[in-house]
């Protein structure tokens, strides 16, 4: 008898849509973190205590039933002066742009980006078959106006501009913000108000009613509770917007993404204005010593209305970052961000900790024997 072989076939590949093939990787370097958190600007000391408070009362039974977002996003939006069907409570603002991405752009389309920028605008872009224009800054990093009003075309379908921006820790101005929505009304215009605590101007208000106030039916604001309220890991954020345009967003959000431990922890955060007060104003007391101390180092920086500060390192960046890290304090290199090589961005704390980054940060530019300026 002819003995016969068996051939092994390989399973056939199940690819992913072109698209997916092609968007951009993003892999935050985190990690172990048991340091000074600088590197990642969220709340480098704790949340409320009565977030603390508020996840104490929570029984083995309230985890059982799916989370109910509508009457948080009711409370959200009374504090924020809006009405209910305006504000969608979102996975972190992550979730937030994803979903306004998917809901708005479309083959042909085109997001206009100032850049250097957030990393997830174009992450979250090349999931569509949108294209991304981005709209380089010069090089003090100040927010590219008027070359950001001569990219507006007729594709152009959504304009997103964080404000205070990351890295740079600029601003776009309120009369800007306004000039842009009416130049683009074909347009969504998202502000990301992610830094807004630390900055304390917004454009919240213009979503409200008020008769004094120009209309503008294509603005969309983000939020996120990452930062100055010390809930990154909740992972809760927001868009406010008109209800023309929040009744689409609401369609493509999932209705259970923002889980039962953010939601009862929302309203207490809210709640407690004292804390958050006490912590932004010892961050911005800390930006400013801070600033101080990097001046003396003879560092150059770009002014910042943030809770961080990018700084000019020069060549030596990666050896820089890694020195402060052996210090035990983390910081971001920034140097694969459109016009930021060899600069690192700096997270503000408290006082106290911002004092031993100081120590740390001059210990590491005598290592690497840089003064008086980048190297």
């Amino acid at each position: 008898m002819t003995e016969q072989s068996t051939v092994i076939l390989a399973p056939p590949q199940v690819a992913p849509r072109a698209r997916v093939q092609a968007m951009k990787e993003y892999h935050p370097p985190l990690g172990c973190r048991d340091a000074l958190r600088l590197d990642f600007n969220e709340n480098t000391l704790a949340c409320s205590p009565k977030v603390r408070e508020a996840l104490g009362r929570i029984s083995t039974g309230d985890l059982t039933r799916y989370p109910e977002r509508a009457p948080v996003e009711a409370i959200m939006a009374a504090h924020l002066g809006l009405a209910a069907e305006q504000v969608a409570l979102t996975n972190g603002v992550d979730e937030a742009i994803h979903v306004l991405f998917e809901t708005f752009l479309e083959a042909g389309d085109e997001l206009l980006l100032p850049v250097p920028t957030y990393t997830m605008y174009e992450v979250y872009s090349s999931a569509t078959d949108a294209r991304v224009v981005p709209v380089l800054a010069a090089d003090d990093l100040q927010f590219p106006f008027e070359r950001l009003l001569a990219a507006i075309t007729p594709r152009t379908k959504i304009i997103a501009i964080a404000n205070p921006n990351s890295p740079s820790g600029s601003v776009a101005t309120r009369a800007q913000l306004i000039e842009i929505a009416r130049r683009a009304p074909h347009a969504v215009l998202l502000v990301d108000e992610a830094y807004f605590h630390f900055y304390g101007e917004t454009v919240v208000d213009l979503l409200g009613t008020a008769p004094n106030l120009p209309s503008l039916p294509n603005l969309i604001v983000a939020r996120t509770f990452s930062k100055a309220y010390g809930l990154a890991g909740l992972r809760l954020g927001l868009l406010a917007g008109p209800v023309e345009l929040m009744r689409w967003i609401k369609r493509v959000l999932s209705p259970y993404s923002v889980n039962s431990l953010a939601l009862a922890c929302l309203p207490p955060a809210l709640e407690d204005a004292a804390y958050l007060d006490w912590y932004v104003g010892e961050v911005l007391a800390a930006r400013t010593e801070f600033e101080a101390a990097l001046d003396k180092a003879g560092l150059r920086r770009w002014p910042s209305r943030a809770n961080f500060i990018l700084v000019e390192i020069g060549a030596r960046h990666k050896e820089f970052t890694r020195l402060m890290g052996a210090a035990g304090v983390l910081v971001r290199d920034r140097s694969s961000d459109p016009g930021c090589e060899g600069r690192v961005r700096i997270t503000i704390g408290t006082r106290e900790q911002m004092r031993l980054a100081a120590v740390a940060l001059n210990q590491a530019l005598a290592a690497l024997k840089i003064e008086g300026g980048a190297q």
